[in-house]
C-alpha cells in the first residue's frame, strides 16, 4: 500500500506541474490532493495548522495570478476588456481547437479578435495578441515556480517532522 500512496502522490504532483502548462489539468489542486492522499495513506499527524495555511495562500495566489498575469500582459500592450476576454477564452479552447499548438496560438487569437471587435486596429490588435503571450508565459513561469515551492514544502515538512 505504501507503494500505490506514493505512486499516487508523484502522479499528482505530474498532473500539477503539467497542469502549468496546460490549462485543462487541475495543477495546484492536484498538488494539493496529494497532500490528502498522503493523509489518507501515510497520517495527516505532519501537518498542522500552519502547513494548511501556507499551502492554501500558494492555491489562492496561484489561481489569482493566472488571470490576474495573463490581463496583466494584454493591458500591458493597451488591450481592451474585450481583449482580456478573448485572451482567456483562447486559453480554454484553444488547446481542443489545434492541439500542438492552440496553447499558443488560443490566447494570441482570442485577444485579437477581441481587440477588433472592440474597433481597434489590426496593428494595435497584434501588439495586444502579442501581450496576451507575454502574459501567457509570464504566467506560466510564475504557476512553475509557486508548485515547485509547493511539493518543496510538503518534502521539507515531512523531513522535519
Amino acid at each position: 500500500m505504501d507503494i500505490l500512496g506514493w505512486l499516487l502522490i508523484v502522479v499528482l504532483f505530474a498532473v500539477g506541474m503539467a497542469g502549468a502548462i496546460f490549462p485543462i489539468l487541475p495543477g495546484a489542486l492536484a498538488i494539493y490532493a496529494a497532500y490528502f492522499v498522503y493523509g489518507w495513506f501515510f497520517s495527516f499527524e505532519p501537518f498542522g495548522f500552519w502547513f494548511w495555511s501556507i499551502q492554501t495562500v500558494i492555491v489562492v495566489i496561484l489561481f489569482v495570478a493566472d488571470y490576474a498575469v495573463n490581463a496583466w500582459g494584454v493591458k500591458k500592450f493597451g488591450g481592451s476588456k474585450a481583449s482580456v476576454i478573448g485572451s482567456t477564452i483562447g486559453i480554454l479552447i484553444g488547446p481542443f481547437v489545434i492541439p500542438a499548438f492552440g496553447l499558443i496560438i488560443g490566447p494570441f487569437a482570442g485577444a485579437v479578435i477581441g481587440e477588433i471587435i472592440h474597433g481597434s486596429s489590426v496593428d494595435r490588435a497584434l501588439k495586444v495578441g502579442w501581450g496576451s503571450l507575454v502574459g501567457l508565459f509570464s504566467s506560466t513561469i510564475v504557476k512553475i515556480l509557486l508548485q515547485g515551492v509547493m511539493i518543496a514544502i510538503f518534502i521539507i515538512w515531512l523531513v522535519a517532522n
